[in-house]
């Protein structure tokens, strides 16, 4: 004999996988974690200090 199958549990769980496979990609293009962020956001910054201590001023008054 065949199982037998809740066809509305089945039709969930299809639509489940398929919201996680996108929500996998989605997350592989767009997510960083909040310490990638903040380590990236300190790089900038300490680079925008460096170049900022570099420049010579212009005295053309």
């Amino acid at each position: 004999m065949a199982e037998i199958i809740n066809l509305n549990r089945a039709r969930k769980a299809r639509q489940k996988a398929g919201a996680k496979a996108t929500a996998e990609a989605n997350r592989a293009l767009h997510g960083r974690s909040r310490a990638d962020r903040a380590a990236q956001k300190i790089e900038r910054e300490r680079a925008d200090r460096h170049i900022e201590g570099h420049k010579r001023e212009d005295d053309h008054d």
